[in-house]
């Protein structure tokens, strides 16, 4: 049993920040930036893609379009048929810099075949959280991509969990975003296995410490995102983000690597703060880096009925 033809789901999924500094793969942030698309179940067999925005030239139009998969993945959980889909997708979400693009492909994917499936199958927070995981691999960015705000993530026998958590309003984000990639798979492959006993109680203090900066009590940010699990062992692949994380927080301004990079996450204590870290980033780098001032976005990623859907 398919969807019904004609039917059509409109998905809006957030930007994302992993790691936060010392949070590495448990805690992330739901950024304002959106990829959006629509979803039309079609006839079994037909496979339509179009695509607009980032990545316009690079991403494939068949079915190993990461949302085309994602969708696949949810219907096969539930033992339904994938129906034929034209697929619309207009993407801002900027690829390969560390804003979670992959993971909002995957919630865009499980969320639209949530909607193609209402009033069929039934889907709780926790098998959207579950199937986006065994998609991702880790729930620390498709946890905020899901349901918005600070979220910490973790992994028990049970499978994949999180607790949302509501960011003070005086946190400011800044990404700050270069016009290089880096690969998260080339990024995680320079860590190391392990890691010294004084390294790991360094982080456990820290990001017990930044759940209390974003939420409570900002001026905590900037020891509060202070790292010695990931972002060090990273700097060889990146030098531009290291330099750039290294001369923001040589000023005072909370600065870490977003994700796996190479975009930097700056944790303002307010808006004059992030406009003046925007405006140091201009003085120090050598190659054009954007610079986004965003809001945290609380609502995480949602689906509703296209206009004109069956």
């Amino acid at each position: 049993m398919t969807a019904a033809l004609g039917r059509r789901v409109a998905v809006r999924v957030p930007a994302t920040s992993a790691n936060l500094g010392p949070g590495f793969d448990t805690l992330g942030l739901a950024l304002s930036v959106y990829d959006e698309l629509t979803v039309e179940a079609l006839e079994p067999g037909r496979l339509e893609i179009e695509v607009s925005g980032e990545g316009t030239a690079d991403v494939p139009r068949d079915a190993s379009h990461l949302v085309v998969r994602a969708l696949a993945h949810t219907y096969a959980s539930v033992g339904r048929e994938l129906p034929g889909l034209r697929l619309v997708a207009h993407n801002v979400i900027p690829h390969g810099r560390g804003m979670g693009s992959s993971g909002a492909a995957v919630v865009a994917g499980i969320l639209a075949a949530k909607g193609l499936l209402q009033g069929e199958v039934e889907f709780t927070d926790v098998d959207l959280l579950r199937l986006a995981t065994e998609m991702e691999g880790h729930p620390d960015n498709v946890a905020p991509g899901l349901f918005g705000g600070l979220t910490i993530a973790w992994m028990d026998a049970t499978g994949p969990q999180h607790k949302q958590l509501i960011v003070h309003r005086g946190v400011s984000p800044l990404v700050l975003v270069p016009g290089f990639t880096m690969s998260t798979a080339v990024a995680r492959s320079l860590q190391p296995l392990q890691v010294p006993r004084e390294d790991a109680v360094f982080n456990v203090s820290r990001s017990a410490l930044l759940i209390a900066a974003m939420t409570q009590s900002p001026e905590l940010l900037m020891a509060a995102t202070e790292d010695k699990l990931h972002q060090n062992y990273r700097a060889q692949a990146m030098p531009e983000t290291d330099r750039l994380v290294r001369e923001l927080r040589a000023a005072g301004y909370a600065a870490v690597v977003s994700g796996a990079g190479p975009s930097v996450l700056v944790l303002a204590d307010g808006p004059g703060q992030r406009v003046a870290a925007a405006d140091l980033t201009a003085s120090v780098v050598d190659t054009p880096w954007q610079a986004l001032m965003l809001a945290v976005d609380v609502k995480g990623g949602t689906v509703k009925p296209a206009e004109g859907s069956a």
